[in-house]
């Protein structure tokens, strides 16, 4: 499974690229917003902090505003991913911008027939919402396996399947388990993947352990 951050904040961004296990950044309006900085030039950083693709929304809900916007957004960096809605329009520039070889990023899907209208249209990413579906009572995690099932009896559609709105460790679990192929990850919950009380009691111990050798290594 891919790892990608979901978080427009750059430090963050490049803290966690350090480590070599990220493969690319999503971003959102709300996030851009909680960044309080100019959208292109935080697309622009990331995109040079990060070899993978970077997904920048666009901000219309019209078919014609959001190829102009793709437009601006994709001649950024080659790494930059434009993400749409899941609507009519949306789903028409999916299709319009797959074709001029720009790699897209479906969002807010909610239901299988829609990842598989996205998937039609030549997305490059579904991005089914976990943690939303799991608030109004149902459980998000069906929502993959259903779309993993769809994609897998049609060899020819090529879209990944990137699990998003990513609230827990287990989430990230799960949807590895039930076959997606990327998971976007708040940045407080990537890092808790490493996480365990039993690790931090083996390190404590094998510490102390050491220490009573009186040895060093350098």
């Amino acid at each position: 499974m891919k790892f990608f951050v979901d978080t427009a904040d750059v430090a963050e961004i490049k803290d966690l690229a350090s480590t070599g296990l990220l493969d690319g950044v999503t971003t959102n309006p709300s996030l851009v917003a909680k960044a309080n900085r100019d959208f292109k030039t935080i697309i622009a950083e990331i995109c040079a902090a990060v070899p993978g693709p970077v997904s920048a929304e666009v901000a219309s809900t019209e078919y014609g505003q959001m190829m102009k916007e793709a437009a601006v957004l994709a001649k950024i960096a080659s790494n930059v991913t434009i993400k749409l809605p899941l609507t009519w329009d949306g789903l028409k520039a999916c299709k319009a911008l797959t074709s001029d070889g720009i790699k897209t990023n479906v969002t807010l899907c909610f239901s299988a027939t829609q990842a598989l209208l996205a998937a039609k249209a030549g997305a490059t990413y579904i991005s089914p919402f976990i943690g939303r579906i799991d608030d109004i009572g149902y459980d998000g995690m069906n929502l993959i396996r259903e779309i993993r099932q769809i994609y897998d009896n049609y060899p020819d559609l090529g879209t990944e399947i990137l699990a998003a709105s990513i609230r827990t460790v287990g989430h990230v679990r799960d949807a590895a388990l039930a076959g997606a192929d990327v998971s976007t990850i708040p940045p407080n919950i990537l890092k808790s993947l490493a996480q365990h009380p039993l690790t931090d009691k083996g390190v404590a111990q094998f510490t102390a352990d050491w220490a009573k050798t009186g040895q060093k290594i350098v």
